[in-house]
Order: structure tokens, then sequence, then C-alpha cells
């Protein structure tokens, strides 16, 4: 994330941010992690707010690596993806999601908001 010249773009579900599969105590370390790389030059964090529309459902998890790779998971299997039509449906699925999520400012709130929820734990 420090390297210059390389680019990260980040979309989360809301989910993600509120699941407590490990201790709160290290989810809101995570968190402040987060909130901590929006400002940023070489990251771009979306996060898919709860309320946003949606353009497709929540599936499995994915890396896009530039147009050359997709490895995306599943409960059991890892799939690296290298052909063009696969890693273009990847491209479009990335496009919808990021579609539908909040940038900066706004996902700074939906990160501050579920930081909040963490004291009610």
């Amino acid at each position: 994330m420090y390297e210059p010249g390389r680019t990260f773009h980040i979309v989360m579900w809301e989910a993600a941010l509120r699941a407590l599969v490990c201790p709160p105590a290290v989810l809101a370390a995570q968190l402040d992690r987060l909130a901590g790389v929006l400002g940023l030059d070489t990251v771009s964090l979306g996060i898919v707010p709860f309320g946003a529309p949606l353009g497709i459902p929540p599936a499995n998890g994915f890396w896009l690596y530039d147009d050359r790779l997709v490895i995306a998971e599943d409960w059991h299997a890892e799939l690296w993806l290298d052909d063009a039509d696969s890693v273009g449906v990847y491209r479009k699925v990335w496009q919808t999601l990021s579609d539908s999520a909040v940038y900066g400012a706004d996902a700074h709130r939906v990160i501050a908001r579920a930081r909040r929820a963490l004291d009610t734990v």
C-alpha cells in the first residue's frame, strides 16, 4: 500500500466491518486501520452499505489483478481464472459492486458507525 506506482482498489460489504469472527478488540483495531488508509493516494476503499441499492446479490469474495487474473474463493476451492471471458465477467461484477459502494467521507462514516457499535458489545 505504500509502494509508489501501485494502486489498490478495494470494495467490501459493510457486513465485513461488523462480523465478529474475531475478538471485538481485534475488530476495533482493524476498523481503525481501515479508517487510516482512506487518505492514502495508493488506496481506493469503497464500502457497500447495508442500505445501498444492489445491482447483484452478495456472493463470494474475489481479487481482480488488472485484466489478467481473478482469484475467486468459494467454500471448497480457490479458483485462479485467467481466461479473458472469466476476467471480463468479474470485471463487470467489480464495476457493479463499485457502483453501489460509498467512498471517502461517506466510507469513513460507515466505518465509524461500525466502530461505535463495538462499544456496545
